[in-house]
């Protein structure tokens, strides 16, 4: 059943609804074994992010080896990185990985609160992106990327045009991050296809993690060998679903339902 295995490289939520936990969980949703490369500890929970520690380089880059010298990782994929350092080290890690590479460069938070220092960004540009066999920012991380404002459709066309100059092979603007664009994401890659993705938008305060499970959905399907734009579409149905199985446990947005029947 779990004939593939796929990595995620991102950070650990207590509360269970995103990151490692949200990624581990949807690659087990696609009959996927998951392995994880841990950057950073959180305490959080539905309300707030309390505090968060960062992984020390020789812990990060042994939980890289320990993976990479036992493991055939079929794709991989980063989540929250944090800061410079650690996202210099997973991109000299990444770099002789020639499999499929899902890079969610979390910036930013689904309001738009920045979660990164300028050189952390700038390091995402130089070392990580263009490792990137898609790039998968929400609307405000790629308003920080593009150094631009989208408010509308055709913003966001011309926002993927500009990150494509960072060397990624293609990206998927989200658009959640507007009320008129709910649903609604943008893709296109440097063989200058384009195709704007259009699902229903289901109407739930309950979507915390829904970007981490969206870029473990594309890397569970990149894992399992389809190709790109079949897996990014595949993914999006599973997020519509996961949001339809959402629930509440907290006090604030609850988790997305990874467990679904295919």
């Amino acid at each position: 059943m779990y004939s593939k295995i796929s990595l995620t490289v991102g950070g650990s939520d207590s509360g269970g609804g995103a990151g490692i936990q949200a990624d581990l969980k949807t690659f087990m949703s696609h009959n996927v074994h998951g392995c994880s490369v841990i950057t950073c500890v959180t305490a959080q929970n539905s309300v707030n992010v309390i505090d968060v520690e960062a992984i020390g380089t020789q812990m990060l880059n042994n939980q890289f080896d320990a993976v990479f010298t036992d493991f055939k990782i079929s794709a991989l994929k980063t989540g929250m990185l944090f800061n410079e350092e650690i996202i210099f080290n997973t991109a000299l890690k990444l770099k002789n990985q020639s499999i499929p590479k899902v890079i969610d460069p979390v910036m930013c938070t689904r309001t738009g609160a920045r979660l990164l220092e300028e050189s952390a960004i700038n390091a995402y540009k130089e070392f990580l992106i263009p490792q990137a066999e898609i790039l998968t920012p929400n609307i405000f991380e790629a308003n920080l990327l593009a150094n631009t404002n989208i408010k509308n459709m055709n913003d966001m066309e011309k926002a993927t045009e500009r990150i494509l100059d960072y060397g990624c092979k293609s990206v998927l603007i989200k658009g959640g991050g507007i009320q008129e664009l709910k649903g609604k994401d943008f893709f296109v890659d440097k063989k200058g296809n384009s195709y704007w993705l259009k699902n229903k938008f289901i109407d739930t305060q309950n979507s915390h993690g829904s970007g981490c499970t969206l870029s473990a959905a594309i890397c569970s399907h990149l894992a399992l060998g389809l190709d790109l734009l079949e897996s990014v579409n595949k993914a999006k149905t599973f997020i519509e679903k996961s949001l339809i199985n959402s629930y509440k446990i907290g006090a604030g947005p609850g988790p997305l339902g990874h467990c679904q029947s295919f």
